[in-house]
């Protein structure tokens, strides 16, 4: 399915009246003379596939029609010579199927024109704001900007209109999330290859990140977590800066991105190439979780489903296992929800109760963490939900105890 599909899809969801703004975002500073690595807003790449700045998307729903514009930088010389060619209206119009491209500063021209002639009574822009104290992305000050200028116009969410649509991926967005858990895949063999006692967490994080950009991956899903010993007690440990002890173990949870698609991954590997008895207990029952919700992952049921499923799972082997009383009390060692949404954002787009569809692609990620014994263990592979179950993405990422061991031992 093209971006240009995409599109059709939304405007079928629109009202009459309706008129989308969405601002591909800016490149923000550090300093005087750098940026933070840019990352295109979410919506604007699902709806033209282009992932430059300073670029502006519109779509003006009237009459039972859809005028559409996409508004780009004109070229500097200039500032090419410092930042690298910028795209023509051309290669533009290709990639996104946008016939009308124009240039950014007839922007407000654009929208002008579209208010005058049009009887406009719904404005959407992407309103998606992750928790209260986050400041303002581009698209909300733009949003206000608007609102303060045209305020008798409804301001609608865009973020919302296309959780619907992109939770279910179609074959070309399904085909680039395999090809990064492929590459995510190869990644992990390499940090297999070279991990010993005495490597520092970075180190091993930079063995997997070398890897994966040497195979064509420009970004990644989301920083590397590379958590050796108690570390791996730690669900975001990002630091990675501590000596990978003899007979600990290490917890990457990593996903390489292709075509701007991520995978996620987590694996956990004993950093002298075999696990403890006391380790692999473990290991086997997040393993035993894994494999029950990839079991039961089908249309029809929910993420909640998944997590009572894997909370069930871990909480009465723990208490085979002597480490609870009664198996209600997991939370004292699995402390998150074993499943999420996966496709353009790590955590993709989906409202919560939804239920599971053909085409989503979702975590597997069961985890046990023992503070007192500094033993993190997660395993989580990417799911993708068909007509009757679910295919594991990541089957070919070897997991059990016994492949991780032997592939570790063939290095030696």
């Amino acid at each position: 399915m093209s971006v240009q599909q995409h599109r059709i899809r939304l405007y079928e969801t629109l009202p009459e009246n309706s008129l989308v703004i969405c601002y591909a975002g800016v490149p923000l500073h550090t300093n005087e003379d750098d940026y933070y690595a840019f990352e295109v807003n979410s919506q604007f790449f699902y709806l033209t596939g282009l992932e430059r700045e300073n670029m502006v998307f519109l779509a003006a729903k009237v009459g039972g029609t859809v005028e559409e514009v996409l508004l780009i930088e004109a070229a500097d010389p200039l500032q090419e010579r410092w930042t690298g060619k910028m795209p023509s209206k051309e290669e533009a119009a290709q990639v996104s199927s946008i016939k009308n491209v124009r240039f950014v500063d007839e922007l407000s021209d654009v929208i002008g024109r579209y208010m005058r002639r049009y009887d406009i009574r719904n404005v959407y822009f992407d309103l998606q704001r992750c928790s209260e104290k986050d400041p303002d992305d581009y698209n909300t000050i733009k949003a206000r900007e608007f609102m303060h200028s045209y305020p008798a116009v409804s301001l609608c969410d865009l973020h919302k209109a296309c959780v619907a649509l992109r939770e279910c991926k179609d074959p070309d967005e399904i085909s680039l999330v395999r090809q990064a858990v492929d590459i995510t895949r190869q990644g992990l063999e390499y940090v297999m290859k070279t991990l010993k006692p005495g490597m520092r967490e970075y180190q091993a994080q930079a063995v997997f990140e070398y890897t994966c950009k040497n195979l064509g991956t420009v970004r990644f899903a989301f920083s590397t977590i590379s958590a050796s010993g108690r570390n791996g007690c730690m669900m975001h440990y990002m630091t990675n800066r501590e000596e990978i002890r003899p007979g600990s173990l290490l917890l990457m949870d990593l996903g390489a991105k292709y075509g701007n698609y991520c995978s996620d991954i987590t694996r956990t590997y004993p950093a002298d190439g075999v696990y403890t008895p006391r380790q692999k207990e473990f290991y086997r029952l997040v393993l035993k979780a894994n494999l029950a919700v990839a079991e039961a992952a089908r249309p029809g049921i929910t993420l909640k489903d998944l997590n009572e499923l894997a909370k069930t799972v871990l909480g009465e082997g723990l208490v085979e296992l002597g480490l609870l009383q009664d198996a209600k009390d997991i939370g004292r060692y699995y402390m998150h929800g074993v499943s999420h949404s996966i496709g353009i954002d790590c955590h993709d787009v989906t409202f919560a109760g939804d239920v599971l569809k053909p085409g989503w692609i979702i975590s597997d990620e069961p985890g046990l963490y023992i503070d007192e014994e500094e033993i993190g263990i997660r395993i989580e592979d990417d799911l993708l939900i068909t007509e009757d179950g679910c295919e594991v993405l990541s089957k070919n990422i070897i997991k059990t105890p016994e492949e991780i061991e032997h592939f570790m031992h063939q290095q030696e």
